[in-house]
């Protein structure tokens, strides 16, 4: 074995002692309520198909009939081989759903937030970071060699006072989740819309979790506040609520063909495939045309967040149905996740980088396709594995 060789194998060694090891586990089946993993059939409630939309029939077809259409993939950049007719209808649609003036399609939720913060930001501009951003944001950040600012979590005064230090940036932008994706909770996002407005800032969300979650027909946070026009960039996925793949960025026309001319990620990447787009579009009517799909997933998530609390789990401080069951350290996450994998609930343990030091999770998510025999059946599972985990008290 080389040199280099033994150092990866090395590098390996020392993440399985931390119990920060991460392997692939392959389901077998269609995501729903419940997969086929190791060939058993467990409760699924690891995913984020909140409105049970990945395996929908009109999804399906929706991307049967596209790639009967057009074929499997776009061939190149849209910018070189041309722009299918589907990924317009999908950016039309996007734009009309969010409220604003337009939107482009990404390949992914990463590629569309480090392709935009790269392209809006430079060396004489200043961003300003939610310490709790997802990992994607903080890579835009660095990627965009800008000043960052990072301020702590939804602190709305030590925000204030980096705005107040930073006056002399030639642009300033506020860049966060809306939804925290391992906490559940929301950005203060009417302050810091009104925080931006009186410093002439700029303000980006990451609407990944809350699209198909929260605001008028799952319009996501800005549109549940009223904030559509105020918040200049939004960008959200198609492979959460949308169960298809892929991301967008909405808002101006002109942040739009900056972003088309700028944004790495975009002019150097083959276009979407055609069934994905589909899918998004399908998934979009769905959603504004049966909008008791959101009111399950809600009660759903309720009644778990209820039923965990009751039986002793320390629940983070979530405000939608993210639901993070707070464990400590890396070893009892994993042991407890083990637990429920034995008794055919699809958890996983959340552990450090993902999180903080020392707030170990399992992130718990229902869906509007559960049904509450499902979920007393995995709140059994919670509590026996719990209990064994030293999660809860025996």
């Amino acid at each position: 074995m080389g040199l280099f060789a033994r150092q990866i194998v090395a590098e390996l060694d020392a993440i399985k002692g931390q119990a920060l090891y991460r392997q692939l586990r392959t389901i077998e089946s269609a995501h729903g309520p419940r997969v086929d993993f190791n060939g058993r059939s467990m409760l699924m409630l690891a995913s984020n198909n909140y409105l049970g939309l990945a395996s929908h029939p009109a999804l399906k077809r929706a991307a049967a009939n596209a790639t009967e259409q057009y074929g499997t993939g776009a061939a190149a950049s849209r910018l070189i081989a041309g722009n299918l007719r589907v990924l317009s209808d999908l950016e039309a649609r996007l734009a009309q759903f969010k409220g604003v003036e337009a939107a482009l399609v990404f390949g992914s939720g990463y590629l569309a937030n480090i392709g935009t913060i790269s392209a809006i930001a430079g060396r004489e501009d200043v961003i300003l970071s939610d310490e709790l951003n997802h990992a994607s944001l903080i890579d835009g950040c660095r990627l965009a060699r800008a000043q960052i600012m990072v301020y702590r979590h939804c602190d709305i005064d030590h925000l204030q006072a980096l705005l107040r230090q930073s006056r002399a940036a030639r642009r300033r932008i506020i860049v966060t989740d809306s939804v925290f994706s391992m906490d559940g909770d929301l950005a203060p996002l009417v302050e810091i819309v009104e925080l931006a407005r009186r410093h002439n800032a700029a303000v980006m969300i990451d609407e990944a979790h809350a699209v198909g979650v929260l605001g008028h027909k799952g319009a996501g946070l800005a549109s549940a506040l009223g904030l559509e026009r105020e918040v200049d960039i939004q960008m959200g996925t198609l492979s959460k609520s949308l169960g298809s793949y892929g991301a967008y960025v909405a808002g101006s026309r002109a942040l739009v063909d900056l972003l088309i001319n700028r944004a790495r990620s975009f002019v150097f990447t083959t276009g979407l495939p055609p069934a994905s787009a589909a899918a998004a579009i399908a998934a979009i009517d769905l959603i504004e045309a049966e909008p008791q799909r959101i009111k399950i997933l809600w009660d759903n998530a309720c009644y778990l967040r209820q039923e965990l609390a009751r039986a002793g789990f320390r629940l983070g401080a979530s405000a939608t149905p993210i639901l993070p069951v707070i464990v400590g350290d890396a070893q009892p996450a994993l042991d407890f996740a083990e637990g429920l994998l034995r008794r055919d609930v699809y958890v996983l343990a959340i552990r450090p980088p993902t999180v903080p030091l020392g707030t170990a999770r399992l992130r718990v998510t229902a869906t509007a396709d559960h049904t509450r025999a499902d979920l007393d059946e995995a709140l059994r599972a919670f509590i026996a594995a719990g209990r064994e985990a030293g999660a809860i008290a025996k």
